[in-house]
């Protein structure tokens, strides 16, 4: 087998677990649902709705836009946050693995001057906050849904498992040089791991000085927990045109349980794991799993058009291609690592 042709099935293998993951939900879905009465639940979808989901869908990403600007800092206008999470959902609507996280941050790195693992140190304390989020909020849902209590316990370890990690990053940015003296004594017989891995491990701990600076750390969480709202109304929104008079707790638990299962690997676009999410919290709510994938499908399709439409915006603003932004994505020379 010749070295072209190693490359090719090694993307294969990269792509094969969350192409498996989609496929089996998809499969899943297909099983449940009735043709007749899913074409029927999308005919049923009101123009009204339509636009206030669009509406919804820019608006959490003007916030969110936001939250990533307060986390990265004065160097970082909201203006470059806002399309560089633009460009990074499309890229994660069109790539497999979220590579959008770090295609944005190599986008804002090289922009701003923090460099790209300065940049995606944010990142990472985004989605932690993220997860912080959806585990509370399913520890506060998911009681009233199944109306057992065996599940708090499980729920109440998920959380303090990412607070753990919470602390153990504050530890590590707060103790960055002890850190980073560690990492340089243990990789020193490792040439290669101490010239091109260290150095961007020391920009990525530099990167989490965030977390020691309480007012920016509280107004971080402020803009992600703003984030949140928003797309708590949108799905909301949604599970009343399925259930009207449906409690807002509905709404609060269909999202926690979105966004718990599109961290999952997965097709591109989370194709498949958003929309058994879905069914699957609804279906534990009552509501028939055909109506519920309709609206799944119409919600996820929205969200993926404008993250498109403005993704592509950004990259026609700032004068580059997408064959440029999806090349720097893969990490397949060391260039691409050291170049910030």
């Amino acid at each position: 087998m010749n070295e072209s042709s190693k490359r090719g099935w090694a993307q294969v293998g990269k792509w094969l677990p969350g192409v498996i993951i989609s496929g089996a939900a998809l499969y899943a879905l297909f099983r449940i649902v009735k043709w007749q009465d899913l074409v029927a639940a999308v005919r049923s979808a009101k123009p009204g709705f339509i636009l206030a989901i669009v509406f919804l869908a820019i608006i959490s990403l003007v916030v969110r836009g936001k939250a990533w600007q307060t986390i990265l800092g004065k160097p970082v206008t909201w203006t470059q946050a806002f399309f560089g999470v633009c460009e990074g959902y499309f890229l994660n609507d069109i790539l497999p693995f979220k590579v959008g996280e770090f295609g944005r941050s190599i986008y804002v790195g090289k922009i701003s001057g923090l460099g790209t693992f300065r940049a995606f140190s944010s990142v990472v304390i985004e989605r932690a906050f993220d997860l912080a989020i959806a585990a509370s909020l399913v520890l506060v849902t998911l009681p009233l849904v199944i109306g057992t209590t065996w599940i708090k316990p499980v729920a109440i370890i998920a959380l303090i498992v990412v607070i753990a990690c919470l602390v153990g990053l504050f530890f590590v940015a707060r103790h960055q040089q002890p850190v980073i003296q560690w990492l340089n004594r243990v990789t020193e017989k490792r040439d290669f791991v101490k010239q091109k891995i260290v150095p961007q491990l020391e920009k990525l701990i530099q990167g989490f000085g965030m977390l020691t600076k309480p007012s920016r750390f509280f107004l971080s969480l402020f803009w992600i927990a703003a984030t949140w709202v928003v797309w708590i109304a949108t799905y909301y929104l949604g599970v009343v045109q399925i259930a009207p008079g449906a409690p807002l707790w509905w709404g609060i638990f269909v999202c926690s349980i979105i966004a718990l299962g599109v961290a999952l690997p997965s097709a591109p676009a989370g194709v498949g794991v958003f929309e058994a999410s879905m069914v699957a919290a609804l279906s534990l709510l009552g509501v028939n799993s055909s109506s519920a994938l309709a609206y799944a499908i119409i919600l996820h399709f929205s969200q993926v058009i404008i993250a498109v439409i403005l993704g592509v915006w950004g990259l026609m603003r700032e004068k580059q291609s997408l064959t440029s932004l999806v090349s720097s994505v893969p990490l397949k020379t060391n260039n691409t690592i050291t170049q910030d």
